[in-house]
């Protein structure tokens, strides 16, 4: 199950897990749509993967599928070239 992670690792700008604007690696690294387009090109800086749309998880199954509090947050990796 995705961790739904609560921030952008660039900018740490929050992402409810209703937010449209998160994109993910296949590990899961989040970050929000700016930050993926503009600064990363849409290639993640910690595992070089694709970064795509995150999927909202219904708010029904939030109650016993929690997204994660464990905020992220490594802007040195985010450096725009």
């Amino acid at each position: 199950m995705l961790q739904l992670r609560p921030n952008c690792e660039c900018c740490n700008r929050d992402l409810p897990p209703e937010a449209l604007e998160a994109r993910i690696c296949s590990f899961e690294c989040t970050f929000c749509a700016d930050c993926a387009d503009t600064r990363l090109k849409g290639i993640c800086p910690n595992c070089g993967g694709e970064l795509v749309r995150r999927p909202v998880r219904p708010a029904a199954k939030l109650l016993n599928n929690p997204a994660s509090t464990a905020r992220v947050f490594k802007p040195q990796g985010c450096a725009s070239e």
